[in-house]
């Protein structure tokens, strides 16, 4: 079974059954099953079949989604891409993957103009967002994306996918590198998409909000998948902005919300009087990073709806454990391994730790990539014995419920004494004050290491002595930090992830 047969197997059961609600216009299962028919029919007639590599480009919108799913039905495997990247950025991972055809909008064509010469696309099938009409160098090369779909064969029925078959490649964020392309095969993303439905007891009468970035791999399995393998209604925001997501949540009596923790913040901040809006949410799904207690438990308390933290990695398709709806939830937990997943806490000799005791988590399951794309030697370094290594420091206790303490690589050592970052930001996320919080690793001549806090504050009388005094009574002297810094916003990727990285180089050019 493949994401592609799925959704014809929904669409028999109740074709008439909306699958996504896109600027107030509801879509049935039948006419997008049938736009999917008709876009691999398409693409198909174009030589477009298995082996080759089309990229797709879009905002949230039908057409990622029917450019998803038909391109996978036609057997093409796909690649999305981050519409906000600059021309080198996206160029990078159009030519190391290998792209023949790339599915987009009229709003990029401009960036492809700049970058064609040097790849080796052979079409664009470009979607018209009413921007105003201008000439193209590449007019040749461009399709009209909705006539593809409206002259494509509604009878025809694609290759047969085998599940060991690359259907994705998610290229990862690329902060210690390159990007690497983890392909994802139709049977990883068929098992995710289906344990993560039965997990959260995603139904028919389910309403889940997309805003989330669809090309990004959290969004593509919770918030699109998973609610498609049983017939629920995809509630398609174009991007994230609270007023819309309260006022989508409110018209269309949205059930379930995945986010980051940025996003539940500015929703917390700005919802005050909103708390309607979220009436008949049933779940809201966290992960992407480590959500603070103090923010989970605020939010709950302020909109009456209960958050369930997991964890996932582009590698994995991407979940591996969520805090489970039968059982407590434990705040600052990612949960417990998801059905037909397991999770595991490794010492550097790959050897299971003691409960309690931190150490690398490791994955196994039908869900872990095949590898990352023409980087074999990469993918044996993270995939050993059929266990992918994630990179993330975490414990277990004696439930069974697993914590990530913080990213391997974010770590600081200060005088021989491990500190991880997130403890130190749960302490002050705990201050009424702070609004958002990251730590970094800083040389220090002495200690080799020193902590160095970023913050974002409610109090323009706020200061860092009296931050750093908050964080005396909680933390241990060589965990707290050196220097407080004050921002006005933390820099963030386009899921609302918080960039490490970024801080750190402001650091180094200080």
């Amino acid at each position: 079974m493949n994401l592609s047969d799925q959704l014809i197997r929904t669409t028999e059961k109740d074709p008439m059954k909306e699958a996504y609600i896109f600027q107030g216009e509801g879509v049935s299962y039948q006419v997008f099953n049938a736009s999917v028919t008709k876009f691999a029919a398409k693409l198909n007639e174009l030589g477009y079949g298995k082996g080759d590599h089309l990229a797709l480009i879009s905002g949230n919108s039908p057409l990622f989604m029917i450019g998803l799913y038909g391109s996978i039905r036609a057997g093409v495997t796909v690649i999305p891409v981050n519409p906000t990247y600059t021309v080198h950025e996206m160029s990078y991972i159009l030519k190391n993957g290998d792209v023949k055809g790339v599915i987009t909008m009229d709003v990029l064509m401009e960036k492809f103009e700049q970058m064609d010469a040097d790849l080796n696309i052979q079409d664009y099938f470009v979607a018209d967002t009413g921007a105003e009409p201008r000439d193209f160098s590449l007019s040749h090369k461009m399709k009209s994306f909705t006539k593809c779909v409206e002259e494509g064969d509604v009878h025809f029925q694609g290759p047969p996918l085998d599940g060991e078959e690359v259907a994705v490649i998610l290229y990862t964020s690329g902060t210690t590198g390159k990007p690497k392309g983890a392909m994802l095969t139709h049977k990883n993303l068929y098992s995710n998409a289906t344990d993560v439905a039965d997990y959260l007891r995603i139904s028919s009468s389910d309403r889940v909000i997309a805003t989330l970035p669809m090309f990004h791999v959290f969004c593509l399995t919770v918030s699109l998948n998973a609610p498609i393998m049983n017939g629920g209604t995809v509630l398609i925001v174009p991007k994230f902005s609270p007023p819309e997501v309260f006022e989508v949540a409110e018209s269309y009596k949205a059930t379930v919300f995945a986010g980051v923790p940025t996003m539940y913040n500015y929703l917390l901040q700005t919802g005050k009087d909103r708390v309607s809006a979220f009436k008949n949410m049933r779940i809201c799904i966290a992960g992407g990073s480590s959500l603070p207690v103090a923010l989970l438990n605020d939010f709950e308390k302020h909109f009456n709806v209960r958050i369930s933290e997991g964890y996932g990695l582009s590698e994995a398709s991407p979940v591996t454990a969520f805090n489970p709806l039968d059982r407590p939830r434990k705040p600052g937990s990612i949960g417990t391994n998801i059905v037909n997943v397991e999770n595991k806490v490794v010492d550097e000799l790959g050897e299971e730790v003691p409960n309690g005791e931190v150490g690398e988590l490791i994955v196994r399951g039908p869900n872990v990539m095949k590898g990352y794309y023409k980087l074999p030697e990469e993918t044996a370094v993270t995939i050993r014995d059929g266990w992918l290594y994630t990179g993330d420091m975490a414990r277990k206790d004696d439930e069974d419920y697993f914590y990530i303490v913080d990213r391997k690589k974010d770590m600081i050592l200060v005088g021989g004494y491990n500190v991880y970052p997130r403890e130190v930001e749960e302490v002050l996320y705990s201050h009424p004050d702070i609004s958002e919080v990251a730590v970094v690793g800083s040389p220090d001549p002495q200690t080799g290491e020193s902590v160095i806090s970023f913050v974002v504050s409610s109090n323009p009388e706020l200061d860092e002595d009296e931050l750093k005094e908050f964080c005396s009574g909680s933390l241990a002297r060589y965990k707290q930090p050196r220097r407080i810094h004050f921002m006005e916003e933390l820099p963030k990727n386009t899921t609302g992830k918080i960039l490490r990285k970024n801080l750190r180089e402001q650091l180094s050019q200080k």
